[in-house]
Order: structure tokens, then sequence, then C-alpha cells
């Protein structure tokens, strides 16, 4: 016996339109996942960046001395 979409809904106890409105506006998973490696990226770009400031700064200190 094939389901319809109302049964499914009504099987998870959500109205059916909730169903609906999940799968038109649900996020496709490529990209959620290249967005979340282009997150990592950038901050992984930024700690290199802070620690290359520290070292510098480091540096700035020691010949102002």
């Amino acid at each position: 016996m094939k389901m319809t979409k109302r049964d499914i809904a009504g099987y998870l106890g959500i109205d059916y339109k909730t169903l609906f409105n999940w799968e038109k506006n649900r996020p496709n998973l490529y990209k959620t996942i290249m967005l979340g490696l282009m997150v990592e990226e950038i901050i992984e770009k930024s700690e290199k960046n802070l620690e290359e400031l520290k070292e510098l700064k480091k540096e700035f200190e020691q010949k102002s001395k």
C-alpha cells in the first residue's frame, strides 16, 4: 500500500502543509556541505593570520626595546 503525503504527515504527527513546506524549502545537501567547508577554510585562514600577527607583534616589541 502506497502512502500519500497526507498519510506520511499524519504518521509523523505534523500538518500536511508543514511536510509540503519542508520538501519545498529543504536545503540542498551538497550546497550545505560546501558552505560548511567554505566556513571551515575561512576560519583556518583567520587563525593563520592571527598567528602571523602575533609573531609580528612579538618581533616589533623585541626590536623596540
